[in-house]
């Protein structure tokens, strides 16, 4: 099945029928596996272009580190990074641009400067307002599950529905169409390995909430716990998780290497093709 996510700019992208792709582009001096790479605006522009050749469909720019322990930037800081990225890559027809951010402020001037989705790792619970300008603009969203900064429920999938319930309810009372909104499991967020990895086994108890799941598992703490690998050696793991991933349902794959990725996600696909439907 085939679901039509609208986007701003009168833009749009259909998803379900084959695995797409958010390329990571971390405009940060401290992000976790690839802080400082991308930094100057010239190089991150052509990092984009890369992804983009590889086959991402979706560019992730992000101007504050997310990781465990990092230092928040304030908005100006976050805004200086993200802007000029997104103003050059809003010139490439062919790109969609995401930004990584959970400041109203941030998301508004991204999205004016051409971002098409607002990409909020507090799903709408940090700043509400973000639900105001999904509505405003018509930019799609991906709602994020976070554990952080408040007490979890025993179960991972209670937890997810407890959270994102309340996260969808912010965003219907606001006015977002339900074809804006993807939502995302939020691996590495205040979630240990078993915790991360229970949530891959029963990622298809997440379906009845009844949007497309984006997952982010890219080179995070768990592939390092289950490889032993370090940050720049885990892409290898990261594609197994894609496929994984995609055979339970996921949608879209927000990863920093794309091309690897993309090879994996298309044998996923061409597996899922041959797959018999199962009974009703």
């Amino acid at each position: 099945m085939t679901t039509r996510w609208q986007l701003a700019h009168g833009r749009h992208l259909d998803i379900g029928a084959k695995a797409l792709i958010m390329g990571i582009l971390n405009v940060t001096p401290d992000s976790f596996s690839d802080g400082g790479k991308f930094v100057d605006p010239e190089r991150a522009i052509e990092q984009a272009r890369r992804m983009a050749a590889d086959g991402a469909a979706i560019i992730d720019v992000g101007g504050e580190s997310t990781r465990p322990g990092a230092t928040p930037v304030s908005p100006a800081e976050e805004q200086a990074r993200v802007l000029p990225v997104i103003t050059a890559l809003a010139r490439m027809d062919d790109i969609l641009i995401s930004v990584d951010t959970y400041r109203e402020e941030t998301a508004r001037l991204a999205v004016e400067a051409g971002a098409h989705i607002v990409n909020d790792v507090w799903g709408l619970q940090r700043e509400p307002g973000i639900a105001r300008l999904a509505v405003d603009t018509g930019a799609g969203l991906v709602i994020m599950h976070t554990g952080r900064e408040r007490e979890k429920k025993p179960d991972v999938i209670a937890d997810q529905f407890a959270f994102l319930q309340e996260s969808l309810r912010i965003a219907r009372q606001a006015g977002v169409r339900d074809e804006q909104i993807l939502l995302d499991p939020g691996f590495g967020f205040a979630k240990d390995a078993d915790e991360d990895l229970t949530l891959m086994a029963r990622l298809e108890e997440l379906h009845p909430l009844g949007f497309p799941l984006l997952v982010g598992t890219s080179r995070k703490r768990v592939i390092g716990h289950v490889s032993g690998r370090d940050f720049d050696e885990r892409d290898v793991a990261t594609a197994a998780t894609s496929v994984a991933l995609r055979l339970k349902g996921a949608a879209i794959f927000r990863v920093h290497n794309v091309a690897i990725n993309a090879d994996a996600l298309a044998m996923a696909d061409a597996i899922l093709a041959r797959t018999p439907a199962r009974p009703a």
